[in-house]
């Protein structure tokens, strides 16, 4: 099948980065300072699409085949982002958000067929370009065979310099999807999640965690001096199992994960200072 024709096709939104969406952005990650200026993340809050309830598609997305590739993979996953922060954006800012599909590539795994879209994203401030972004998202077959529930151990975690232990709720993962009005039921349609999709919980957002690593790196280097972060995500993260976020120092910045009960990295990350 070839998608050619998706290549280059480009989608925009604009928004107003308001007081309140601050508050609740750092209500939500645990941060807790304050001032003018956004914390780090909040970019995945703002220029959201605004699909009707009869543009969804059966898993809560918008439905695939207008910005996006149509295919027939029905599990999309957020696999990993490429950030690079140029300004700050400060609160009142007119934002605007441009993305552009930079490719659309078909591979074999595992698991069968998998698609991987790479998309572009462009935030500018004010009219001053604020945040680049290249998304990954990877499309895949329905399992045949439902997912287990990571089972907890003890964790070794004498690799790693600085930690932090979290436990994503339903509050939490309601939260995050209201801010991102993210319909996606994974998140919060347990039925849905567990008998239609094969997950054995709610799933985690990819970017929920990517934000809360971005708090955790800013907690030990500045939030200012975070120039680039950059995370993949490694396997599912569920809701009400701990997870453990963790940092050691590297000449330029920092390498981080977040680690499962069962031990395993569920996201790994790097951060590149200014």
């Amino acid at each position: 099948m070839s998608y050619d024709n998706y290549i280059g096709k480009t989608d925009s939104h604009s928004d107003v980065l308001t007081a309140s969406m601050v508050k609740r952005y750092r209500a939500v990650i645990g941060a807790d300072k304050s001032g003018d200026t956004a914390p780090n993340g909040i970019h995945w809050c703002t220029c959201l699409p605004n699909a009707s309830m009869v543009e969804l598609g059966p898993d809560g997305h918008p439905a695939i085949g207008g910005f996006l590739p149509a295919n027939d993979l029905p599990r999309r996953m957020w696999a990993s982002s490429e950030i690079e922060f140029l300004s700050p954006i400060k609160i009142g800012a007119q934002i605007k958000r441009i993305s552009t599909v930079a490719s659309v590539k078909e591979k074999i795994g595992r698991s069968g067929k998998l698609l991987f879209v790479n998309v572009d994203h462009v935030k500018r401030a004010d009219g001053k370009d604020a945040i680049h972004e290249t998304q990954t998202i990877v499309y895949r077959a329905a399992p045949s065979v439902k997912s287990e529930l990571p089972v907890a151990q003890d964790i070794d975690l004498s690799g790693w310099e600085m930690t932090e232990s979290t436990t994503p709720s339903t509050a939490l993962l309601f939260r995050y999807s209201a801010l991102t009005f993210n319909t996606h039921r994974i998140h919060y349609d347990y039925p849905y999640t567990t008998e239609l999709e094969g997950y054995p919980a709610l799933v985690v957002h990819g970017p929920l965690m990517a934000s809360l690593l971005l708090r955790f790196a800013g907690n030990i280097v500045g939030e200012k001096n975070i120039a680039k972060f950059g995370f993949r995500g490694l396997s599912p993260a569920y809701c009400n199992q701990a997870l453990t976020l963790a940092a050691n120092k590297v000449q330029d910045g920092l390498d981080l994960a977040i680690i499962g009960v069962d031990g395993k990295q569920v996201m790994s990350a790097q951060v590149e200072l200014r």
